[in-house]
């Protein structure tokens, strides 16, 4: 008998999260620890404000925002701030960009995207 892969992923914010969806996706059977009782607090927390989910700013201003910009830079060119919008997208959630260059989802609210 095949037995399904099986990953766990320590930590439940949204780096963990996209985390365990890739993993997801890849066919592993995921589980997720997280110290709080449930996963996406802080995420949910970050989105009473309006959730400020990326820039809409061209690649290397982006990758200034980052201590290490050489070695950020390059993880960036495979997930950069457009890659993530049109996974937001994916999900069913419109983004909109902000008078101050921050991109938002529409109804500036974490709990779609959780």
């Amino acid at each position: 008998m095949l037995q399904k892969k099986q990953a766990i992923v320590i930590g439940g914010g949204p780096a963990g999260l996209m985390a365990a969806e890739q993993l997801a996706l890849a066919g592993y059977q995921v589980d997720v620890y997280d110290t709080m009782p449930s996963v996406g607090r802080k995420f949910l927390r970050a989105g009473v404000g309006g959730l400020n989910l990326t820039h809409a700013e061209n690649f290397k201003d982006f990758c200034t925002r980052y201590s290490q910009e050489d070695i950020i830079g390059r993880w960036l060119v495979e997930f950069d701030q457009q890659v993530l919008r049109e996974w937001v997208t994916s999900l069913g959630i419109e983004t909109f960009t902000g008078s101050s260059g921050r991109v938002f989802p529409v109804h500036l609210k974490g709990s779609p995207l959780l």
